[in-house]
């Protein structure tokens, strides 16, 4: 058997197997599947010191690979990030269960009772790069609204993703969950990309969130729906009726606070009318915290030798690390259009204490996320109260946005009549 069929046929059988799982899954009740999932947070602590040994040679090859320091970070393991790992597992279980949900009701007039509810998807297929607390996020919110799941990760994160899925796995088997309820891919090679992406025998929805080469593939791929978790050119505005230290507390958090992550700001507006003010002072402190700056002509003559030109690359870069384009607009009108020409959709904010200015923004930018006054690393589920969530989906259908619990639920209608048979 050649290495293409051994694989082929390793993504075949966690296939038959999820789908069988499946089926087992759909059919547990709210109050097995949370015990299934408290038991895979204990479990995941008791093997927190085996899950931090195999993060460690992970982290390891990833230094030796040249990786950059910011994707070391989203790849790095800590006690607390173990901890953390495990209380928003206990956090999703504590939040309704979205399957059975009635979304609406009605009766015809020939007496049918129509019920439109909520239902389990069947299989996900997760195919996710570098962050292994992603392993965790997929599976139990899979495992919440009674989908099995096939789980992908990299290369660079896979001894942390093995150690993880196996701790849920055996967490949730002791508490009842069906065997296989939660797979993971073990071989790396690019290939089972492919396979998983034609699979729609047996996976019902795949979800790539990584670089955009890997997008790419699955989409050009995919046999089933893929909800994309595309990269994250985010920005923030800043407006002439903008509280310059607000504006300047958002822009170092948006772009400091954890550069390697997808919600993080990658470009910067600035309102022609305080641009000198607020870059004269911004700039510095963002330069202090290790930021690269590159900005137009017009943020280059404000900002000086602290910065260089920006090219068209730039602004349209997802550069996830400590860099920022920097550009003077004259009006809100620039703003939305720079974001609108050069944005991913992901998340974008402004900056200004004039409502009527910031509802314009709120209504314009077409993004997943929009904000006015605040940072746009608080794109995600957690943080908006979802527990976790499966990745941001900067699509319009059928999920948009920090994607959790309602998004991994379809819908059937159950019709009762007590005879009726159409004329």
């Amino acid at each position: 058997m050649t290495a293409v069929q051994s694989i082929e046929a390793h993504i075949h059988d966690l296939g038959l197997r999820a789908k069988t799982a499946s089926r087992a899954l759909a059919r547990l009740s709210s109050d097995q599947k949370n015990a299934a999932l408290m038991a895979m947070a204990d479990e995941l602590e008791a093997d927190a010191d085996s899950i931090l040994a195999a993060n460690a040679t992970d982290v390891a090859d990833a230094e030796e690979h040249g990786l950059t320091t910011a994707m070391i970070d989203r790849l790095k393991l800590t006690p607390d990030r173990i901890r953390k790992i495990a209380k928003d597992i206990r956090d999703v279980a504590g939040l309704p269960d979205p399957v059975g949900e009635a979304i609406r009701d009605w009766t015809r007039p020939n007496g049918l009772a129509i019920r439109k509810v909520r239902v389990p998807i069947g299989v996900i297929g997760i195919i996710y790069e570098s962050r292994p607390n992603v392993t965790s996020d997929a599976a139990v919110l899979c495992i919440k609204t009674g989908n099995a799941v096939i789980l992908r990760g990299g290369s660079e994160s896979i001894h942390s993703n093995l150690a993880i899925a196996a701790a849920l796995q055996s967490g949730g088997e002791k508490a009842g969950l069906p065997a296989d309820s939660i797979l993971l891919v073990a071989d790396t090679d690019r290939a089972g990309v492919i396979h998983m992406a034609e699979m729609d025998r047996f996976i019902d929805m795949i979800v790539p969130r990584g670089g955009h080469a890997l997008i790419e593939v699955v989409v050009k791929h995919a046999r089933m729906p893929v909800i994309k978790h595309y990269h994250g050119v985010c920005h923030v505005y800043v407006d002439s009726a903008a509280d310059l230290d607000m504006a300047m507390s958002i822009t170092i958090n948006a772009k400091c606070q954890r550069p390697g992550v997808c919600n993080s700001l990658e470009t910067l507006l600035v309102h022609r009318a305080i641009a000198t003010e607020f870059l004269e002072k911004c700039g510095p402190a963002l330069i202090e915290k290790g930021v690269e700056l590159r900005g137009d002509t017009a943020a280059c003559e404000i900002l000086g030798e602290i910065a260089t030109h920006a090219t068209e690359e730039d602004w349209s870069t997802e550069y996830l690390d400590l860099i920022l384009s920097v550009s003077i607009v004259d009006n809100l009108e620039q703003a939305v259009d720079h974001i609108e020409t050069y944005g991913s959709h992901h998340s974008d904010a402004i900056v200004t204490e004039d409502e009527e200015t910031a509802e314009a923004f709120l209504s314009a930018v077409d993004s997943a996320t929009v904000y006015w006054n605040a940072s746009t690393r608080f794109t995600d589920g957690a943080e908006f109260g979802f527990g976790a969530e499966i990745g941001i989906s900067t699509d319009k259908l059928h999920a948009r946005g920090p994607m959790a619990l309602e998004e991994l639920t379809t819908y059937k209608y159950t019709i009762r009549g007590n005879g009726q048979i159409r004329g």
